[in-house]
């Protein structure tokens, strides 16, 4: 990973190659912070603080601390090396706000889907989603470690959500840059080899 002040709005001269991707997954599971964690830039975020209007709506189990929600998208950049840079764009996780997901999506290679194992239902219509879409979309699927978590191995877990066996999974921290960085080069190589390939 090229190394770039957060106020560093220019691209290197040496970027030859490009790619969309898509940060998808549900409700309070990190994909805010993922962004936040690794982009080179000042993400971009739509937060706005939760009301009353969506009690009952936003399941908050286990995340009783959050009091602010995304509304459109985050997005954010990363230069992986001299020649190559991410562009990031994260999705609400709520169901009302998936009609946005389209458009987002339109150029992406690939998507990266953030799941929470204290909360893995919340996955599933997340992937029908992407399973769903005409056009293939490939993803990986990033285990965000919460702490006290139980550890799953990743035989239960393509289990679980009923993955392919080429789907990549890997464990990241949203917090950690490194760790998130790892989990985006997983999904890139994923998709370089599906033939989506770079702009």
């Amino acid at each position: 990973m090229v190394s770039a002040s957060s106020g560093d709005r220019y691209l290197a001269g040496t970027v030859r190659r490009s790619a969309k991707i898509l940060v998808v997954g549900p409700f309070g599971v990190g994909k805010t912070t993922l962004i936040g964690s690794v982009s080179e830039i000042s993400p971009l975020q739509t937060e706005e603080t939760m009301t009353v209007a969506s009690m009952g709506i936003d399941d908050l189990a286990g995340l009783e601390e959050k009091s602010t929600t995304t509304v459109a998208m985050d997005f954010g950049r990363i230069t992986l090396n001299q020649q190559v840079v991410l562009y990031l764009f994260g999705t609400p996780g709520q169901r009302r706000f998936w009609d946005l997901w389209e458009g987002l999506a339109d150029g992406a290679i690939g998507a990266l889907v953030i799941v929470d194992t204290r909360r893995l239902e919340g996955s599933f219509e997340v992937l029908d989603q992407l399973e769903l879409r005409k056009d293939g979309l490939p993803f990986a699927v990033a285990v965000n470690v919460f702490p006290q978590e139980r550890s799953y191995s990743t035989a239960e877990l393509r289990e679980a959500l009923d993955l392919l066996p080429e789907t990549p999974i890997v464990h990241c921290d949203a917090r950690d840059p490194k760790s998130s960085v790892d989990a985006l080069i997983a999904l890139t190589s994923y998709a370089l080899a599906t033939e989506k390939g770079f702009a």
